[in-house]
């Protein structure tokens, strides 16, 4: 059985956000499918920054909003940033190739999930942003056992 219970983190600043995603980058594994939920601005490109930049990524991260997707090839595994935003239609997924970069044993951050509601797998740790106080509220809870291995990473690195 799955433990569904909701954790959370205050970042006070983009920095802490950033950090929170290097935690996440040291927490999760290959073929891991991460949702990251939150409204416009709450720094969820900033926390793919934190992953992707932990992970061996020396240039800018941008979000993918008009390109959808954006592909890292790094040396220890490939990323996926995903950005559904401008989806219209979950279908054009399908357009997109999504099963190409699902089939792959990729991270896979993926903005706006709820864009591709119907043609996303089940994400195994999903992370909200919200406001607080000058900073954020980051929450995240997990899906599968994939992602209760990754949530029970970064509480001990949190904890620990």
């Amino acid at each position: 059985m799955i433990d569904t219970s909701i954790e959370q983190y205050i970042a006070a600043d983009t920095e802490a956000t950033e950090a929170f995603g290097r935690l996440l980058a040291e927490s999760a594994s290959a073929g891991a499918f991460i949702f990251l939920h939150g409204d416009l601005g709450m720094g969820k490109t900033t926390l793919c920054r934190g992953v992707l930049q932990a992970l061996g990524h020396k240039g800018a991260v941008k979000s993918p909003t008009y390109t959808l997707v954006e592909p890292y090839e790094l040396a220890t595994q490939q990323v996926y940033h995903f950005d559904l935003y401008r989806l219209g239609d979950p279908e054009e997924l399908e357009f997109l190739g999504i099963r190409d970069y699902l089939g792959a044993e990729a991270l896979c951050l993926i903005e706006w999930p709820e864009k591709g509601r119907g043609w996303l797998p089940t994400a195994d740790l999903e992370i909200t942003l919200s406001p607080y106080a000058e900073g954020r509220l980051i929450k995240w809870s997990k899906n599968t056992q994939k992602g209760c291995m990754i949530a029970d990473r970064i509480s001990n690195k949190l904890n620990g």
